[in-house]
């Protein structure tokens, strides 16, 4: 089951891209909360009912992997993410990806859970993913790093539960990359 739910994800990969570059961002939104929860989904099936299988643990973080870089691409391509960010989101995981081949060829089989700091890494890229997609299926016009006391998205989160996430998200990004999150 776990395997099933990792190829539906790949699948879901074709569809967010289209959504993202046809501007169709609600859409997209939903396609992203949908495979970000089918990626837990399949990691606590497979932990719970000891259904983990080397191709399983192999296939979950490559479809990881797809969909980000994909969602990454798609919306630098956009606009919605500066272009330098999207090199240095695609470029960590082609490194990746490689150094894994290069060690399943010439050194041994990969095996092993994925660090802890690889999960966090995952969870903040699928968090801005959301975010930036959830602020652009705002009826209201944001173009600020921080999102106005008031705001309350009609078709995204509720203004409640948004806001403060994006203010805190929008603060640390500036701070960290140097750049304001102006979606």
């Amino acid at each position: 089951v776990p395997n099933a739910i990792s190829v539906a994800r790949v699948l879901l990969v074709a569809p967010l891209v289209a959504f993202i570059v046809g501007g169709r961002y609600r859409e997209a939104l939903i396609v992203l909360v949908v495979a970000g929860f089918s990626d837990g989904l399949d990691g606590f099936l497979a932990k719970t009912f000891d259904w983990r299988t080397r191709l399983g643990g192999l296939r979950d973080p490559a479809a990881d992997k797809l969909l980000l870089v994909a969602a990454f691409i798609s919306l630098s391509y956009a606009g919605l993410v500066p272009a330098g960010l999207m090199f240095i989101v695609v470029g960590r995981d082609v490194l990746i990806v490689a150094g894994a081949l290069c060690y399943q060829w010439f050194i041994a089989p990969v095996t092993g859970e994925p660090a802890l700091v690889s999960k966090l890494n995952t969870a903040s890229q699928l968090a801005m993913l959301f975010f930036t997609l959830n602020r652009r299926t705002s009826s209201v016009s944001r173009r600020s790093a921080l999102p106005s006391v008031g705001y309350s998205s009609q078709n995204g989160l509720p203004g409640a539960v948004a806001d403060p996430i994006e203010r805190i998200w929008s603060v640390s990004s500036a701070a960290v990359n140097g750049w304001p999150l102006i979606l």
